[in-house]
């Protein structure tokens, strides 16, 4: 049953309405630099040199971190898969862009890496989730839902507190809220790995698994052209070896051996979420089913036309 502020009282509700000095009380500092990717897309995706600027715009950005806090905070880790799991479906409610949804989510993820939350006050992960999801929607939609459309299953949040929250988001990210996606690079890399011919279902194939690792690592964990490329990868063909792969970024020098070994794990994540979706399918002889998480056709003619917006 949904918490309504307004007319219910009870705990859960007290830890909702909150002041601003406990709220913010609720996430403690856990590190000095925010992490961001100040990397604003063009309509010139194909173009190698804008390519590798926005890859060095990442390298300049990344800073790494010691402490997976979803491996050492394993109802963090569940807590970020609702969170998560609400973002897309919301976001399917509103229409936003599949990229409004990525933005958001590292938004959030970049928000935990900066600060920790208090295990007993479970509210805070939907309230972090409806302030990310909102600013991503303001700064990528044509136009952004009231806050007051933003509901949750257990919560129903005042609009002073989803404003207060999305404050404490902006504060602790420095506002440096455009950031690259991997979706500013997938014409790019299928040009590279596919020749100049790309099809909707290699687009669709390679949007599904950047979905799908979304849920399963935080996105400070790895750049957006990673992901990308390992996405494009995993769409073309899903048993690759390390030397095939090698073969097929040789072409590009856009990183180093490091992160080669970081695309090769994550295309290696990627097929084993595939894997592990057929086997709960079934298999099957009529092939690997899936249930796309986006719209084909609004977020392919957003593709097709500009990814990503400064």
């Amino acid at each position: 049953m949904n918490r309504d502020f307004n007319t219910s009282f009870s705990s859960s509700n007290l830890l909702c309405q909150e002041t601003q000095q406990e709220q913010e009380a609720c996430f403690s500092e856990t590190a000095k630099e925010s992490h961001h990717y100040k990397s604003p897309c063009s309509d010139n995706e194909g173009d190698d040199e804008y390519i590798q600027n926005l890859v060095q715009r990442e390298t300049t950005t990344d800073v790494g971190f010691q402490i997976n806090l979803f491996t050492t905070k394993t109802w963090l880790k569940s807590a970020r898969f609702d969170g998560i799991q609400w973002i897309f479906n919301t976001r399917e409610t509103f229409g936003f862009q599949v990229h409004t949804a990525y933005l958001s989510v590292s938004y959030f993820d970049r928000f935990i890496a900066t600060r920790s939350v208090d295990e007993g006050k479970m509210w805070a992960i939907p309230l972090l989730s409806i302030a990310c999801l909102s600013l991503a929607a303001k700064m990528e939609e044509p136009k952004a839902p009231f806050l007051s459309e933003f509901h949750t299953k257990d919560y129903q949040f005042e609009n002073k507190v989803i404003q207060r929250m999305e404050l404490m988001v902006l504060t602790t990210l420095e506002w440096k809220m455009s950031s690259a996606t991997p979706f500013c690079y997938l014409h790019y890399f299928i040009r590279k790995f596919h020749g100049e011919f790309e099809t909707k279902g290699l687009i669709c194939k390679a949007i599904e698994f950047i979905i799908a690792i979304i849920k399963e690592m935080s996105l400070v964990d790895c750049r957006p052209s990673i992901i990308a490329a390992a996405a494009v990868l995993a769409a073309l063909n899903g048993g690759l070896t390390r030397k095939a792969m090698e073969d097929k970024i040789g072409c590009i020098s856009l990183w180093g051996s490091l992160q080669s070994e970081h695309i090769f794990s994550c295309y290696n994540m990627m097929v084993a979420i595939e894997m592990r979706k057929y086997v709960s399918d079934g298999g099957g002889g009529g092939g690997i089913k899936r249930k796309l998480t986006f719209n084909h056709s609004s977020d392919q003619n957003s593709l097709s036309k500009k990814i990503c917006r400064p």
